[in-house]
């Protein structure tokens, strides 16, 4: 028999609902909002919160938690619980969670078999460090390098994305022997000092000295940028701009005259140890770049003595649809590959893969990580490995991404606001502006972005001007997913007016 909520709390009431999730309940909950709009439904009830007031959780934020810390919304959101694709407040609300924990929750929040990898392998053995042999790293080692193309074999695993690159900027240094490492402006790598150094973006950035040898060339942004138009992106949606591209790509052409440039009048010759790019931008508000593009720059790098490093922290395992890794579709093979985030569907895990030939640069002295792949680490990633296989999650990203990238194009041709719809599988930018291409003034962002949160709607803000709504979900979301929010923010739009 069963079970069925029906509970009013403020506008929102509980209803049936109906939805093959991970497993069955018996007893069923769905809210169902003023504006008439219903979220999907789904088959799970959340545990009841008995933990600290949203006051207490306030005052312990304001007093002890690092007062940087962003949080997202006029009144920031007490989350208790995940399940999947959804989100639940202390409260008991459901939100469709549309952001992912920031492009990190891969297969879906408290997915079981990940929940049940983690216990197994913490009542077995939870933590011995690589002074030894434990079986799970050796295994996750053999089973993520099987997933890189071409040399990349060899695994360094450690514990976040900031990490990785770090690491990264270490390993193309001492391999190379050069110094100079060249980032994109607009890039977002990592928050350790020197991943600071290497990231691009204004608001990241403290008042000390730069650290040397960084440099930041032109962003060849397609729909912002000098250059640019709708032939130039590899993506189901083209820029909305006149392009006088014939079979080579005019944009692409004048982007690397200015990498060229950077390369011939700032950098002495033979001496750049690698040139770090994202496949698509993330925290840059889900940017691409022009077709053809990475693949030359590769080259010039290359020529240049240095090693070319592909940031995959957000781009990887399969969110992108058409391949595993998002330099696939730039047709390159990078030295040096940096992962995070889905890697470990939120737990603390990062990797580093790299030839035999570049690993072997850093035996030139110890080199170790307390934490990096232990059991627990390990196992967490080869469960989330066998997931996104067996549950053919790239594909939905691509099915999926695919159908939102379309209606969103068609919501760019209803709405002034909506300047470009951007990205691949489930990693999308929608850039919103007003009079013509000026940013969209954070007023009225927010004002969108409250509106799809007490609708049950959680998205992404991105871009350097926070103008860019970044959406880039749990990969298991659904087409019907994707209807509510799609309505939820067609409704959004039009509450501007």
């Amino acid at each position: 028999m069963i079970k069925v909520i029906v509970s009013a709390i403020a506008t929102n009431e509980y209803s049936v609902c109906t939805m093959n999730c991970f497993k069955k309940c018996n007893t069923i909950i769905v809210r169902r909002y003023s504006s008439s709009l219903q979220l999907p439904p789904c088959e799970f009830v959340p545990k009841k919160y008995n933990g600290p007031s949203y006051e207490n959780l306030k005052n312990i934020r304001k007093d002890n938690l690092n007062p940087a810390l962003l949080t997202f919304y006029s009144k920031p959101l007490a989350l208790h619980q995940g399940y999947k694709q959804w989100l639940f407040d202390i409260e008991g609300k459901r939100y469709l969670d549309l952001f992912g924990g920031i492009c990190t929750v891969s297969v879906g929040h408290c997915h079981p078999r990940i929940t049940k990898a983690v216990n197994e392998q913490m009542s077995t053995l939870g933590h011995v460090s690589n002074i030894y042999y434990h079986p799970k790293i050796h295994e996750y080692a053999k089973r993520l390098t099987e997933k890189m193309p071409g040399e990349l074999k060899v695994a360094y695993f450690v514990n976040s994305g900031s990490e990785a690159n770090d690491l990264a900027i270490l390993m193309s240094r001492v391999y190379t022997g050069n110094h100079e490492i060249v980032s994109f402006r607009n890039c977002y790598h990592g928050m350790t000092y020197q991943t600071m150094a290497l990231t691009s973006q204004g608001s990241y950035k403290y008042k000390l000295p730069t650290l040397p040898g960084f440099h930041h060339v032109m962003n060849p942004d397609i729909f912002r940028g000098l250059w640019g138009g709708s032939k130039c992106r590899d993506s189901p949606v083209q820029v909305s701009r006149n392009c006088d591209c014939g079979e080579v790509c005019n944009a692409k052409e004048k982007y690397l005259d200015q990498f060229r440039e950077l390369f011939k009048y700032t950098l002495p010759k033979k001496s750049v140890a690698a040139f770090f790019a994202e496949s698509i931008q993330g925290v840059g508000g889900a940017l691409q770049f022009p077709k053809g593009y990475i693949k030359e720059a590769y080259d010039i790098v290359k020529e240049s003595g240095g090693l070319f490093v592909s940031d995959e922290v957000q781009t990887g395992f399969g969110r992108t649809g058409d391949h595993f890794w998002g330099f696939e579709g730039h047709e390159i093979i990078p030295d040096i590959v940096t992962m995070a985030k889905g890697i470990g569907n939120g737990y603390p895990l990062a990797a580093v893969v790299t030839t035999p030939a570049i690993a072997e640069a850093l035996s030139r002295a110890n080199h170790f990580n307390t934490f990096g792949g232990n059991p627990v680490a390990s196992a967490v990633g080869i469960t989330v490995l066998d997931i996104i296989e067996e549950e053919e999650l790239q594909q939905n990203c691509k099915n999926v991404g695919n159908y939102l990238l379309k209606e969103l194009e068609k919501m760019r041709d209803e709405f002034e606001v909506i300047g470009d719809v951007r990205g691949k599988g489930l990693m999308i930018g929608i850039e919103l502006v007003e009079d013509g291409k000026r940013p969209l003034s954070s007023e009225k962002f927010l004002k969108i972005w409250e509106y799809c949160k007490d609708a049950g709607l959680l998205i992404g803000k991105g871009g350097a001007d926070g103008n860019v709504i970044r959406l880039k979900p749990p990969m298991c979301i659904t087409k019907e997913d994707a209807r509510f929010g799609l309505e939820v923010m067609r409704l959004a739009f039009k509450s501007l007016n």
